[in-house]
């Protein structure tokens, strides 16, 4: 065993590691109790009041070029904001359509912020798991949650949360109930009209071990599940007798997720070894494969079945699913698939699928060898309607990135495009070229780690992602590195490294889609060394705002910072 642990030692995923050019930037650190961004509620914090931020002198200036506001508006020689300048700062450079807010609409019509493993605190293969790891992400906007639900080893009564076959530690499934519930009780406090809760229950208990989860979940969650009364209409829709219950049905519910077996149910495809790994993680992977294999969850019995009807998750045998009617089918069935097994599907079948996920739920979740918490790319995933794309939530890197500009300003649940839900076409692209042209002005206030010092020379690099890129890097652009004029005495506007002046305007031509995202990374040109990123934020296009915005940047933690990016975004038929 102590041979194993120090194999697993050298995988942790927070320790320095060789990077390639495919993930130079899928750059992301862990989370802690002070995070607040992966799933849609950055944009609802206070933590550091609007009040509080600076902006450089330079772009002061700047904006009295660009005719935005006058001399004596802006305050070009004040310390504090003056009005019209705190206006700038307050503005919002997003604004959500009240569209994609609206809840009245059935549950596959949505995009659900997701967790994936909930419980880990890091790597997927050792480590600590921890009821601490739901309140996080919920608190950060997450809707929808992993259980891994196995029989306790020393009291059958109370089974654990934990992940199967790894040398990660248990918590007693109770506890994560109890963690799940305070949330729930804390939202109808705080936000009066929450969104409901989902929880992906992945059984691997016997059928006494199912019975006391339904016995514990009934004892801790009480009236906070979802009626019977509701999951009783689900039954009815299903079978043609009734409507589907909207996601405003739901309310704040506790939703269960429960699994259904299909007959010569289909092993799951996420274990394929990666060629970055070296012999002995690939023989661990092995023995994992097959220790899995070797166990076969039970029948899930009627007692938790009765729970499962929004929704019955499914892990099919053919492709009957998205070719015809799946074959089986319980109610309200989601695909539950792996991003490889999805991935070999498409873009063939893309049309197909997209017109399953416009009636019924998938949720797809990274691969078995993102052991290190490396995440799936969602935006390609939900631009064929999955709704739930479960991302390892343990790290804020690029994927938790692009989570946390879908669902920003929402209560983690966002209408799908049109075309995407019951009745459309199933294909975004317009056939439309447009151009994405970024006037980028400056920053402020760029946050530095504390071993850093202020010797730095900061660029701008933006990512432009689109549901297009399956197989291909989405492309870049970025401004030129800055660096404060050595005699600074001969130039009227020399600001300090930290509040970067660039002035640059960076372009792209893309195929016009409802669902293309943007990244900013605030990265410094580093002689001899790879270029650290400092801040980062991400917006998806459908909903920028007209004129010069300062954009809020966070750190890699997912921590708001004081930094600031003042931008014009202009979008123009190509």
């Amino acid at each position: 065993m102590s041979d194993l642990v120090a194999g697993f030692s050298k995988l942790s995923p927070f320790s320095k590691v060789r990077k390639t050019a495919d993930d130079e930037d899928d750059v992301g650190e862990e989370i802690d109790a002070n995070t607040v961004a992966g799933g849609g509620h950055a944009a609802r914090q206070t933590a550091i009041a609007k009040e509080q931020l600076r902006v450089s002198h330079a772009l002061k200036s700047f904006l009295i070029k660009e005719g935005v506001s006058t001399e004596d508006e802006i305050g070009l020689e004040s310390v504090h904001p003056t009005p019209a300048l705190q206006a700038l700062l307050n503005k919002s450079h997003i604004n959500i359509p009240p569209q994609a807010l609206d809840r009245n609409y059935p549950l596959p019509d949505y995009f659900v912020s997701s967790s994936h493993n909930t419980y880990l605190m890091a790597h997927q293969l050792f480590g600590q798991s921890s009821a601490t790891g739901y309140e996080t992400a919920l608190n950060t906007g997450s809707r929808c949650v992993e259980i891994d639900a196995w029989d306790g080893d020393d009291n059958k009564d109370e089974p654990k949360v934990t992940h199967g076959y790894t040398l990660v530690s248990n918590i007693p499934f109770r506890k994560v109930c109890e963690t799940i519930r305070d949330i729930v009780d804390k939202e109808a406090v705080e936000e009066g009209n929450p969104s409901p809760i989902m929880l992906s229950l992945e059984n691997h208990c016997d059928g006494y071990g199912q019975l006391r989860l339904v016995q514990i979940m009934n004892e801790v969650f009480g009236d906070r599940l979802l009626s019977k009364a509701v999951r009783e209409k689900g039954a009815e829709e299903q079978e043609g007798t009734g409507e589907h219950a909207t996601l405003a049905e739901l309310g704040s519910k506790i939703v269960v997720i429960v699994e259904y077996h299909l007959p010569d149910e289909k092993e799951s495809s996420d274990s394929s070894s990666s060629s970055s790994e070296d012999e002995g993680e690939k023989q661990e992977h092995q023995k994992y494969r097959a220790q899995k294999k070797a166990t076969h969850a039970g029948a899930i019995i009627p007692e938790l079945a009765e729970l499962g009807v929004y929704a019955q998750s499914v892990k099919p045998a053919s492709n009957s699913w998205f070719e015809s009617t799946l074959e089986n089918a319980p109610h309200h069935h989601l695909i539950n698939v792996s991003e490889t097994g999805l991935k070999a599907h498409l873009p063939e079948h893309s049309a197909a699928i997209a017109r399953h996920n416009s009636q019924h739920l998938m949720r797809v979740f990274p691969k078995g060898t993102r052991i290190s918490s490396k995440n799936l790319r969602p935006v390609p995933f939900w631009g064929i309607g999955a709704q739930i794309c479960a991302l390892n939530w343990q790290t804020f890197g690029a994927s938790s990135q692009l989570n946390e500009a879908l669902f920003a300003g929402s209560g983690g649940y966002v209408l799908k495009p049109a075309a995407l839900r019951g009745g459309g076409s199933g294909e975004l692209n317009t056939g439309k070229r447009k151009r994405l042209r970024l006037h980028v002005a400056g920053a402020t206030d760029v946050p530095l780690p504390t071993d850093r010092s202020d010797e730095i020379r900061p660029y701008l690099t933006c990512t432009l992602v689109h549901p297009s890129d399956l197989n291909s890097e989405p492309p870049k652009r970025k401004t030129a590195a800055y660096k404060p004029h050595k005699l600074g005495f001969f130039h009227k506007e020399n600001p300090p490294a930290t509040d970067p002046f660039w002035k640059d305007v960076l372009e792209w031509d893309y195929e016009d889609n409802e669902l293309v995202f943007l990244r900013f990374l605030v990265k410094s040109d580093d002689s001899f060394a790879s270029n650290p990123t400092f801040a980062v934020g991400c917006v998806r296009l459908a909903y920028v705002v007209d004129g010069w915005v300062f954009v809020r940047l966070l750190d890699l933690k997912g921590h708001e910072t004081r930094c600031t990016l003042l931008v014009k975004f202009e979008i123009l038929d190509a």
